[in-house]
């Protein structure tokens, strides 16, 4: 038998997943026009960090969101083709590309934010927000973490 610790490590991992999966799935059904969560998380990813970082490679962009590169490609590809986001060559790289969110992105950012209020209002009246916050410390440890452990 395991010692506590792991089995509560487990199950909090355990619960992380499940959570992970009904939200994703209660989120991508409010987002507008088609959205899809993975294009939502990159547009909010360059939103938080792109104005501080400036333009992402999507090779970073792929690192960053612990997704593949291909997949990558195929939501960049996405989100150029409604001029959400924009593609440029790497003017210190010839064959690298630059990501930028355009005017457009941003908008759209917020209509997705927008979009997803009323769920995050039926949720905090059953999760209050001095809930939230006692959980949140505990959540950005162990991101932090994990972040340190990846490759």
């Amino acid at each position: 038998m395991q010692p506590t610790k792991d089995l509560l490590a487990f199950r909090f991992f355990t619960e992380i997943g499940i959570i992970e999966q009904l939200a994703r799935n209660q989120l991508e059904a409010s987002l507008p026009d088609g959205i899809k969560m993975a294009q939502f998380v990159v547009l909010n990813h360059l939103v938080r960090l792109g104005d501080e970082t400036g333009e992402w490679a999507p090779a970073r962009l792929a690192n960053a969101l612990q997704v593949t590169k291909g997949a990558m490609t195929n939501t960049l590809q996405r989100l150029e083709k409604r001029q959400l986001v924009s593609i440029t060559p790497d003017p210190h790289d010839g064959r690298g590309k630059l990501v930028e969110i355009t005017s457009a992105g941003r908008e759209m950012r917020l209509r997705c934010v927008s979009s997803i209020t009323p769920f995050l209002t039926t949720l905090s009246k059953e999760v209050s927000e001095r809930e939230l916050a006692s959980v949140l410390p505990v959540l950005e440890k162990v991101r932090e973490y994990l972040d340190l452990q990846r490759s």
